[in-house]
């Protein structure tokens, strides 16, 4: 269960310029607009949630929304993952690890998830 995204973060930048914080109320939560603090942040956060969507094989939509999976930072900065109870329960997810990273313009994330033992 593997997945990974690129994304643009001119892309990002300039959607956040046009349609201010609802651009980012579109794919984040609160609590997740408030650990935002460059585009390089919420590009890579876009990043990986496409990532994380793509990992359970579904991409972004009907069944798994921006909304079903939370990113956060451990006390170190780290970038942490974690879907919805229902997505982990449905795809049977034990554990998600994440790395995001940025260069030359992009945001690039890979979403790693581990299934439970049946």
């Amino acid at each position: 269960m593997l997945g990974i995204d690129v994304t643009s973060v001119d892309r990002i930048k300039r959607m956040f310029e046009k349609f201010g914080i609802k651009a980012y109320q579109k794919f984040l939560s609160e609590e997740e607009i408030k650990l935002i603090k460059r585009a390089e942040t919420a590009a890579g956060f876009w990043a990986a949630k496409e990532a994380a969507s793509k990992a359970i094989g579904t991409g972004i939509g009907k069944e798994c929304g921006f909304h079903d999976i939370k990113i956060s930072k451990d006390e170190l900065g780290a970038p942490k993952l974690k879907y919805k109870k229902h997505i982990r329960k449905k795809f049977n997810i034990k554990k998600s690890h994440l790395s995001i990273t940025h260069d030359a313009n992009l945001a690039i994330a890979v979403v790693k998830n581990s299934k439970k033992k049946k």
